[in-house]
């Protein structure tokens, strides 16, 4: 079952402190994803594989195409959906593990983790011990549960960050470099995670500097030409 249908997607910044330049990042990107593929961009660095992931997230919006995505029973194209649309795509059908962790203060690790289940209506004693299970999981020490992690290490948040997103089954995940500050052993539980994930029937699209990893997670490699990645033009 097909999840993701991108179409001619094209996305440009205008650099306004550099005399109006205009930067093509992303121009004529088709990309289909179905259900059960770990889809992996391969491209330089410099490419434009974040900027695709967060137009996938439509954390950017893109200047041209279309990015529809299975939500439900309907189809909706993020290039054109208003801010309620896309905030319940991301509710409960889009996930998205980025290489940074949004601290809330005085929020305990225990709390922001089970937090997703809980607003999808999951009993929070159902949605504490689900967490306890991810971050023991991922080897984020006990005594930590209670603290807010925005002291801890650079590997520890983004575990958090990873028991966080990946405690809800969403039917497309977006990957970010999610192994990028692990150590090996917490390496090897995130891809058995992501495999945990893609045999559930989630549609994957991610990036992975760590070739191992690389190998270990790709169904399909997606290669951004050099064509359809960055140039500068001056505005008009």
């Amino acid at each position: 079952m097909k999840r993701i249908d991108v179409t001619n997607l094209s996305k440009e910044f205008t650099l306004h402190l550099q005399g109006g330049l205009h930067m093509h990042v992303l121009s004529g990107i088709d990309l289909q994803v179905d259900a059960g593929e770990c889809v992996v961009i391969h491209a330089p660095s410099g490419a434009g594989k974040s900027t695709l992931l967060r137009c996938l997230y439509a954390n950017y919006r893109a200047s041209g195409g279309r990015i529809v995505m299975r939500h439900g029973d309907e189809w909706v194209d993020l290039v054109t959906a208003g801010a309620q649309k896309i905030h319940a795509v991301r509710h409960s059908t889009l996930g998205f593990v980025t290489q940074f962790l949004r601290v809330i203060p005085r929020v305990t690790t225990l709390d922001l983790v089970a937090e997703p289940l809980v607003s999808r209506g999951v009993d929070s004693g159902i949605a504490v011990d689900r967490a306890k299970e991810m971050l023991s999981r991922l080897h984020i020490p006990m005594r930590l549960w209670g603290v807010p992690p925005a002291t801890f290490s650079g590997g520890e948040q983004q575990r958090v960050n990873i028991a966080r997103t990946m405690i809800v089954d969403y039917p497309i995940l977006l990957l970010d470099e999610p192994t990028a500050s692990l150590d090996e052993a917490n390496r090897a539980t995130v891809i058995d995670m992501i495999h945990e994930a893609r045999e559930n029937g989630a549609a994957i699209v991610g990036i992975f500097h760590d070739e191992a990893v690389r190998r270990a997670v790709t169904t399909r490699l997606f290669s951004i030409a050099p064509a359809q990645a960055v140039s500068l033009v001056a505005s008009i």
